[in-house]
């Protein structure tokens, strides 16, 4: 998954991007100054950085000069200033795109979405082959583990058999005898309801809502799957 840096003073700005960027299913990380960024850009992988240009202790200006000297990935400059000095000078310090405030969280996500792929294609980021990614939930088959947006999530043994086996045949519909089998490797018999009570709890532990599910769907009759987002 791919993890977005967004760097404002302003918290509402910073939180209406933050929902916007999830919703698109990308790890999000906050920071309010420039040097906020900088210390997380040190601990963290990033991708794709949002940045504002007036901020307190370190602007958006004096951080993208620092970050430069290091790293590489896409900057993001936004500024309530829309003359083009400004961009100019955003661009010239080593942004690679320009958002004027107010603007709207669709137009930026596009720009991040964008600047992302190119990004990708450009610096040779691969995703790991071991990593089955659908939203915001990856499952690491070597490393047998699960995370949702970002968040390691605890699952059992079983549970984790269940989830790998649907994220290996996403978009099939599974019936319960086939994920028994697969999973307890023995013929199934009555299993439905053994089956139905894991997906239950796995569902509780990845889903958002468990009740209107976004990763394991039900098909009535036939079985469950987990579908590309």
């Amino acid at each position: 998954m791919e993890t977005i840096l967004v760097c404002d003073d302003d918290k509402a700005i910073l939180d209406s991007i933050e929902i916007y960027l999830k919703l698109e299913g990308y790890n999000v990380l906050k920071a309010e100054n420039g040097l906020e960024a900088l210390e997380m850009i040190e601990k963290n992988e990033i991708h794709c950085l949002v940045l504002d240009i007036m901020m307190p202790k370190m602007d958006g200006l004096q951080a993208t000069l620092k970050i430069r000297e290091k790293h590489n990935f896409p900057i993001i400059m936004l500024s309530a200033k829309s003359e083009d000095t400004d961009k100019i000078a955003g661009l010239g310090f080593g942004a690679d795109d320009y958002v004027t405030k107010p603007f709207n969280p669709l137009e930026l996500v596009a720009r991040v979405k964008s600047q992302i792929r190119r990004y990708i294609s450009f610096s040779g980021f691969v995703k790991k082959a071991s990593q089955i990614v659908t939203g915001g939930l990856i499952v690491d088959t070597d490393a047998k583990t699960v995370s949702v947006d970002g968040e390691g999530i605890k699952l059992t043994a079983t549970e984790y058999m269940i989830l790998e086996y649907l994220c290996k045949n996403m978009g099939r519909v599974l019936s319960s005898g086939q994920i028994y089998e697969a999973v307890w490797n023995e013929p199934s018999f009555r299993s439905e309801k053994t089956v139905t009570v894991h997906i239950k709890n796995i569902r509780e532990k990845i889903e958002i809502n468990p009740k209107d599910p976004k990763y394991i769907k039900v098909v009535y009759g036939l079985g469950y799957k987990v579908e590309k987002i």
